[in-house]
């Protein structure tokens, strides 16, 4: 934590270089891998920090304040390494044993798999591969085949695994012009019959985690969630402290006086204020929640809704607020000079992301109103 905040001025100075680039500076990448901010999830056998969940929101959070495309990055690379606590050993080292390795990758299963000489032969195409450019190792989701008929679980729906691919076995495709979190380098990613052993494939649905740590009886995509919404809200308490600053040097026209001093501006902020502080302590008090929970053995499904719940409710209450502070600061937010632009495009970049999106409300309250629900990613 202490070393994210340290880098706090210096993601924030590098934000527009990255905006240019499309993409998260590969010597910045470096300094935070050096760091240790990648290895917030890697287990403590592998020299990670198997940190607490609470850990790594504030760890996000705090570089999502200099820039959030480096946050972004940051949240994925921190998240795919849980990988580590559930490939074998060999594997694990392989592929994290080394502290400055960042992975990365797409776990929706958008490629093919076809069972081949005790592995998969891989081909597909995947989107969304942020902070892809600095990683030596990738993962992709992929539908299994064997005999070229997919493989069906109990319930009659496709099986699939993230497939663990060194980085020269994935072809990078710049498909990344976006409106918001622009920094993230977040292309395609794609693989061309790719023979991958069936022991570096992981799910994360069906595999019992090898690491017997808390932190990895705790739900996989509830880790996801926290991560997304600490970059979010990290983007939302540097825009409310940004857009504070502009207000205080505006005045307002014809009059000369401060618009500071307006009672509407006042209350706007107040209320921005308390609407984002409400949300991050909702979300810690659901993390407390769940981690008391895994330390004593498994969460209960009211437990996982909750941590989703909140995870999305500051997401989205964070881009509420980074609204706010756009409206403050008036018409000179509109410049690329100003870094409110930037916040008030990433800030709504980030609730597009299936996790916190609307949907997730009816997913959790299906489970708080005790009615049957599909549990396997929440």
């Amino acid at each position: 934590m202490a070393a994210a905040r340290d880098l706090v001025p210096v993601v924030a100075r590098r934000a527009a270089e990255s905006e240019a680039a499309r993409r998260l500076p590969a010597d910045l990448a470096a300094t935070m891998a050096e760091a240790g901010l990648f290895r917030l999830v890697v287990p403590k056998s592998l020299d990670g920090h198997e940190a607490h969940p609470a850990v790594m929101v504030e760890t996000i959070e705090a570089v999502a304040r200099g820039d959030a495309s480096a946050a972004w990055c940051l949240m994925i690379g921190a998240t795919t390494a849980l990988i580590a606590a559930y490939l074998p050993r060999h594997h694990a080292e392989a592929v994290l044993g080394d502290r400055r390795t960042i992975t990365g990758g797409v776990f929706a299963p958008l490629g093919r798999a076809e069972r081949e000489d005790g592995g998969y032969r891989v081909a597909g195409r995947w989107a969304w591969a942020s902070g892809s450019a600095n990683c030596a190792w990738l993962v992709g989701g992929a539908v299994l085949h064997d005999g070229g008929r997919p493989e069906m679980d109990a319930e009659g729906r496709p099986r699939h695994r993230m497939m663990v691919f060194q980085r020269d076995q994935v072809e990078l495709i710049d498909t990344w012009h976006a409106a918001g979190l622009r920094g993230t380098g977040s292309g395609d990613m794609a693989v061309r019959d790719q023979w991958i052993p069936a022991d570096r494939t992981v799910s994360l649905l069906t595999d019992t985690p090898r690491e017997p740590g808390p932190l990895y009886r705790f739900p996989a995509f509830g880790l996801l969630a926290l991560g997304i919404a600490a970059v979010a809200s990290g983007n939302a308490r540097a825009a409310l402290d940004e857009a504070a600053e502009a207000t205080r040097a505006r005045r307002a026209p014809g009059t000369g006086r401060a618009v500071v001093e307006r009672a509407t501006v006042q209350a706007a902020f107040a209320e921005a204020e308390a609407a984002l502080h409400a949300a991050q302590a909702g979300l810690r008090e659901a993390v407390a929640a769940a981690w008391a929970e895994a330390e004593a053995g498994a969460l209960r499904p009211t437990t996982r809704a909750r941590l989703r719940l909140q995870a999305t409710h500051l997401a989205r209450t964070a881009a509420h607020a980074v609204r706010m502070a756009w409206d403050l600061a008036g018409g000179g937010a509109l410049y690329d000079s100003s870094p409110l632009q930037r916040r008030f495009r990433d800030a709504h970049a980030i609730t597009q992301h299936i996790m916190v999106q609307p949907a997730t409300w009816e997913a959790t309250g299906r489970i708080l109103l005790g009615l049957p629900a599909d549990l396997s990613q929440i």
